[in-house]
Formats: structure tokens, C-alpha cells, sequence
């Protein structure tokens, strides 16, 4: 069996501050207490400097914890005319290791279909970035039974643009789109049932990345559900919203990851 290092990526979205950043590392560096989890922050672009700053400042105070930093959106385009994007090599040169792509927020909010999603995440492994790959359902389509249906499509879409081999470098993020910020979370029973399926649509074209891929579950995760969540046997973590803009809940969710 893969040893998949389980991960907490807080997404702030539009949310937080530089004061926010500063109270999860004073934490982070009196709490954490191994390797045994991956952190990742996803702050507004914005409080990407203040992070990296924060990060190497407590670099020795981390004692070797990973903490990483993300970033939430990227452009397919290299560069040129596009007011208020942001390049993949922008957001390399600013300290980033992982960008979230596809949101639900994102698909249907602004527009980004499944080709422009399967181009940013092009455009991120392109520069040196792990694309965090959102998927998941609507709750008429749950009702309707067509989850695995279009997960499978948006799955597809991205395999048969940039090949199976492409995740390889990437992670999946399960993110059930009737659980997203409405304080509902899928059951710890139908996360693993997901995240089963996606394991194995990629172990069909490629075992090895099946079983090696990190799946997260991304829907209304709180201290109160996540040990639960983080135990199911194809559930690497978690894709965190609004609990990673309250420092000690979100160390919290951490402690969690890294005891799971």
C-alpha cells in the first residue's frame, strides 16, 4: 500500500489578512509537532509575500513541519494582455508550490469551463507548480445518481488534454458542491465511496497513480467531522474554506491530519 502524506490546504478565498498569517505560524511553531502532514495555505494573492515572508522568518521555529504555500487561481496565458491574471511563472517566482484549480467557485461564478480548467492546469505543472484539482457534484445530481458521471467527465476532460501521466504531479480535491460552504458535509461513508471511484478511474490507466495520487475532501470539514473523514482509507486530507480563517480551529484540523 502507497504511504500518501495527508494534507490540510486552507483555502481563505477573498478572506483574511496579514494578521491572520501571523497568528496560524505563531501556532504553527508551538504546536506542530512533525512531518507527518503536509500544510498548505492558499491565501489572496495579495498576502502571498507576507506568507513567504512568514515562512522563511520561522523556517528553524517549524522545526522541519511542512508548511507550504498555494495560491488559488492562474492563467492559462504565459503573459500578455490580461488585465488582472496572474502567470504561472508569477506565482513560481513568488514562493508557491501548489495551486487550487477548478473551484466549484471558480466553474460557476466566472465562467471556467472544463477546457480552461484543463488549460490552467496545463499551465501550472508547466511552471514547476502541483495543481490542486477540484471535481465534484451538484446536489440535483447526487439526487439524480449521476456523481460518478461527472466527476468522470471532469477527470476526463483533463486526462485526455494533458495525459494520464500528468497526474503524476498533481492532487485531486473532492470538493461536493452541495456541501461547499453551506455547513453540510458529506457523510465519512460517501467521501470514501468517491474517493474510491477516483482512485480507481486513475489506477485503470495507471496503477501506479492511482494508488499513489493524495485525494482530499474539500465540503464543510470541522474539527467535529474531520477524524472521521481523515480515517477512511482514500481520504489523504482535507481542502479546508472557512475553518482555515479561525488559526486555532485549523491547527486543530492539522493535529488531526497528522495522527489520521
Amino acid at each position: 500500500m502507497a504511504l500518501r502524506r495527508p494534507m490540510v490546504a486552507g483555502n481563505w478565498k477573498m478572506n483574511g489578512s496579514a494578521q491572520l498569517a501571523q497568528e496560524l505560524f505563531k501556532k504553527f511553531a508551538t504546536k506542530l509537532q512533525n512531518d507527518s502532514a503536509e500544510v498548505v495555505l492558499c491565501p489572496p494573492s495579495i498576502y502571498l509575500e507576507s506568507v513567504r515572508q512568514l515562512l522563511d522568518e520561522n523556517k528553524e521555529a517549524l522545526n522541519g513541519c511542512l508548511v507550504r504555500m498555494g495560491t488559488q487561481n492562474v492563467s492559462q496565458h504565459d503573459f500578455g494582455a490580461y488585465t488582472g491574471e496572474i502567470s504561472g511563472q508569477m506565482l513560481k517566482d513568488s514562493g508557491c508550490r501548489y495551486v487550487i484549480i477548478g473551484h466549484s467557485e471558480r466553474r460557476r461564478m466566472y465562467g471556467e469551463t472544463s477546457d480552461i480548467v484543463a488549460e490552467k492546469f496545463a499551465a501550472a505543472q508547466k511552471h514547476g507548480l502541483t495543481p490542486i484539482l477540484c471535481v465534484g457534484e451538484s446536489g440535483p445530481a447526487r439526487e439524480a445518481r449521476r456523481t460518478f458521471e461527472v466527476i468522470a467527465e471532469e477527470l476526463d476532460i483533463v486526462i485526455e488534454k494533458n495525459g494520464t501521466m500528468a497526474f503524476d504531479n498533481a492532487i485531486i480535491a473532492y470538493e461536493p458542491l452541495w456541501a461547499v460552504g453551506t455547513g453540510k458535509s458529506a457523510t465519512p461513508e460517501q467521501a470514501q465511496e468517491v474517493h474510491a471511484f477516483i482512485r480507481k478511474r486513475l489506477s485503470e490507466v495507471s496503477p501506479f497513480i492511482g494508488e499513489n495520487i493524495r485525494i482530499l475532501y474539500g465540503g464543510s470539514v470541522t474539527p467535529s467531522n474531520a477524524a472521521d473523514l481523515f480515517a477512511q482509507p482514500d481520504v489523504d486530507g482535507g481542502l479546508i474554506g472557512g475553518v482555515s480563517l479561525n488559526a486555532t480551529e485549523f491547527l486543530s484540523l492539522c493535529t488531526i491530519a497528522m495522527s489520521a
